[in-house]
């Protein structure tokens, strides 16, 4: 059967807080068997400490297979695969010899400069942005004060009062009931 020119996704799965590739998935990346890539692995056990490479539980694996489809054969194995975390899979194209691994492991490296790069100029753009708001806060509260005084000034002027109809003589008119 031909190989189909399309290829599915590899999934990166998140177990235990981190994000993980499953064995089977790693060794595909790489162009090898997933009995060689364990294999070089067990050879290099000491370079794959339990925050680069651990086992799944049964759990795990039931969860795995209910997420990806092309994992259905974990289901009925005996041996547990392994996860890998990012620098898990990078230490694992170091370990393996084959063509692709090589080509692999300098595009991880890559990725990782790149995403330095990318990390710098985010900083600098939210350095930026706290400049921004810093001079907003500062205007938004001179514009405030300002606003303030202006106010009484924005008000319309009270009304004159009204002129009485009549003879004005200037005496107060008297505050009580007239005494006769």
């Amino acid at each position: 059967m031909p190989k189909s020119s399309v290829r599915t996704p590899i999934p990166i799965l998140n177990l235990r807080g981190a994000p993980v590739l499953i064995d089977a998935d790693l060794a595909r990346i790489y162009g090898v068997p997933t009995k060689a890539l364990n294999q070089a692995v067990k050879r290099n056990i000491r370079r794959f400490p339990d925050d680069f490479r651990f086992r799944l539980t049964k759990t795990e694996v039931a969860e795995v297979v209910t997420v990806c489809d092309h994992l259905q054969p974990l289901k009925f194995s005996k041996v547990r695969p392994h996860a890998f975390t990012e620098h898990g899979a990078l230490m694992a194209a170091n370990v393996l010899n084959s063509p692709e691994a090589i080509r692999m492991s300098v595009f991880i490296i890559r990725a990782f400069i790149r995403q330095r790069a990318a990390l710098a100029t985010n900083a600098a753009v939210f350095k930026r942005l706290a400049e921004i708001d810093r001079t907003l806060l500062l205007h938004d509260s001179a514009l405030r004060d300002l606003y303030q005084k202006l106010r009484p000034l924005l008000a319309p002027p009270p009304e004159p009062p009204r002129r009485e109809l009549g003879l004005h003589t200037g005496l107060k008119k008297p505050q009580g009931p007239l005494r006769p």
